[in-house]
């Protein structure tokens, strides 16, 4: 493949900084906007091309030394912006969100907000997936491979996190986790940064689960293979405090990985909603309830859709302490669920995977015609193609404020408010 000089202008979604050459758009992974590179071509399509970064001739102001001895081209996969000042991550991905908005979503001039810090840039995850190699160590992915690359730190761990990590030490013969180093294919790891509870998901490669006796100080240990799960230690969830509430998270239940920023975000949810006493909300793909049932005293009623059954039974044990006439819950998917109500409904937040809505079930959820929709996005692609939908069918964007959950990394979250247009 040929190599190339090349001035980067611009930063895309997926983290790549591009710039122009030869008439194509040329993306650059761990590069930066307003720096000149060498890059070498290793994907080559009629309009745009990838390359992989030889050299910086001319660095930005923006670019610092990375931290993590993991990070850099044929490393680890987990962190694209190690390199960036912190300060400037924030800038880029507001940049992006209004791209995306742009092209995507056809919005001229989108009403984006600057990117919220939360927390620390680092030390924030309260869960994490991990790979184990054929020796039986812990690490993470290489990027765009199937190989293991062994870790002694992760500094996006959160402390806790970090700690329950060297409990584990698969590698080290003397430590109870040893028993496992040839079953294992993953081990997950969750804690409950408010609670101090921890679980740890063993994730075998075999059918049988093997014997095992284990002795970690932590609230939940999980042997699983398939649909079968072993419990081993505790029951089988943590608990998280977020904005005054405690929920129960069992451990195939999705949660944010940044407590501090759930807090952000469902303080930016209550007040886009901006409820009213009497009125009814529709929590769509709604988890374990971190947002509709943070609305506790500020509706009249609550409706749950969720379509995955460990994450509903998490919704009834945390929504124990409302009045049952006042929330329901429906197990299945956002649209089928939608489809079936035909009831008055004044408010709605959806917090839908990176793949969004999507077109089915947004026509049911303009089709009920709320006063207000708050849209959580993990996606600024998924969101743009959405908001064309709903700009469409008579809702505009009154505002996006994005939210820094993943700091070093290009993932980048959203809230933003949609109000119907009466006219």
């Amino acid at each position: 493949m040929n190599t190339i000089t090349l001035d980067l202008t611009g930063i895309a979604h997926g983290g790549e900084a591009f710039g122009r050459h030869g008439g194509k758009v040329i993306f650059v992974a761990y590069a930066l906007p307003g720096e000149r590179v060498v890059a070498r071509v290793v994907e080559e399509h009629r309009s745009w091309a990838r390359a992989e970064l030889v050299e910086v001739l001319t660095p930005a102001e923006d670019r610092i030394e990375p931290p993590c001895p993991y990070f850099g081209p044929d490393q680890c996969g987990g962190c694209q912006w190690q390199h960036i000042r912190y300060e400037r991550q924030l800038v880029l991905k507001q940049e992006v969100v209004i791209d995306q908005l742009r092209r995507l979503g056809h919005i001229p001039e989108p009403p984006v907000r600057p990117t919220l810090a939360v927390g620390e840039p680092f030390g924030y995850r309260n869960h994490v997936q991990l790979a184990v190699d054929p020796e039986g160590r812990l690490g993470f992915r290489r990027a765009g491979s199937q190989d293991v690359i062994p870790i002694d730190r992760c500094l996006l761990l959160h402390p806790m996190l970090d700690e329950l990590y060297h409990t584990l030490e698969l590698g080290d013969e003397e430590e109870p986790a040893a028993q496992l180093a040839g079953w294992l294919h993953r081990v997950t790891l969750r804690v409950g940064v408010t609670t101090g509870q921890s679980l740890v998901i063993f994730e075998t490669r075999r059918d049988e689960l093997p014997e095992l006796e284990v002795d970690f100080p932590v609230s939940c240990v999980l042997l699983t293979r398939g649909g079968q799960t072993q419990p081993l230690i505790g029951p089988p969830y943590i608990e998280e405090g977020v904005a005054g509430r405690r929920y129960r998270i069992s451990a195939n239940s999705f949660f944010q990985v940044n407590t501090p920023g759930a807090e952000v975000l469902v303080s930016l949810v209550r007040e886009y909603l901006d409820p009213h006493p009497e009125e009814t909300l529709i929590d769509a793909y709604c988890g374990v309830g971190l947002f509709g049932l943070a609305m506790q005293g500020r509706i009249g009623r609550l409706i749950g859709i969720e379509e995955s059954p460990d994450a509903c039974e998490d919704f009834a044990w945390n929504a124990q302490d409302w009045e049952p006439e006042r929330v329901e819950l429906h197990e299945g998917r956002v649209e089928e669920v939608l489809r079936v109500i035909n009831e008055p409904i004044d408010l709605v937040v959806v917090d839908p995977p990176r793949a969004g809505v999507g077109k089915e079930a947004l026509a049911e959820l303009t089709r009920l015609a709320p006063r207000r929709i708050v849209y959580v996005s993990c996606d600024p692609a998924t969101l743009a193609r959405d908001a064309a939908y709903l700009q469409a069918h008579k809702y505009r964007l009154v505002e996006v404020q994005p939210v820094d959950l993943f700091p070093q990394t290009f993932h980048i979250e959203s809230v933003s408010l949609w109000t119907r247009d009466e006219g």
